[in-house]
């Protein structure tokens, strides 16, 4: 299974109403599978501030966070979501060569 694909399956535990993940590796000088962008609405955000949500999200993930270089996550409860429907874009990469 790709990564995606298993970072979307790990997500699923946190019910989520809308999921996506993207693969932006190829935005980034690191290679294949290294970076990538999830967009999560869960009711389980109810009350949370970004810090405790992204929390929330590395535990879900565990030890697959260490699978992988980068996640930029947009965490939104239905409410904010209803009021946005879209999440912002990925900035391009700035370097990071290694």
């Amino acid at each position: 299974m790709i990564m995606q694909q298993r970072i979307e399956t790990a997500l699923a535990a946190l019910a989520p109403e809308h999921v996506s993940v993207l693969d932006e590796s190829h935005m980034h000088s690191r290679g294949l599978q290294t970076h990538f962008k999830a967009v999560l609405v869960s009711q389980q955000f109810e009350g949370l501030n970004r810090v405790k949500r992204h929390q929330k999200v590395y535990a879900t993930l565990g030890d697959l966070m260490s699978e992988f270089h980068a996640l930029a996550l947009h965490t939104y409860t239905p409410d904010e979501w209803a009021k946005i429907d879209a999440a912002p874009a990925s900035p391009t990469c700035a370097g990071g060569h290694s």
